[in-house]
């Protein structure tokens, strides 16, 4: 597939400067950039799965966990 996209001057400059150091082709940095956000993006939403379906099952932090949590990291 191909596909055209708008990057922002800024960060063309650095994936460039970056391509240059490294001394690898622009398009390979851009391919491993976006392999990584997919990556990212899939664990994130298989974690928000499995909380659906814990949740479905009526699994939720008890009210002294809640308390727990919110007093450590305040709220």
């Amino acid at each position: 597939m191909v596909a055209t996209i708008a990057i922002e001057p800024d960060m063309q400059r650095q994936f460039h400067q970056l391509a240059e150091e490294t001394h690898r082709p622009e398009t390979e940095i851009i391919r491993e950039a976006l392999a990584g956000y997919l990556a990212a993006d899939r664990h994130y939403v298989e974690v928000l799965r499995q909380r659906i379906v814990s949740a479905d099952r009526g699994e939720f932090a008890s009210e002294e966990e809640a308390e727990a949590f919110f007093a450590k990291h305040g709220a």
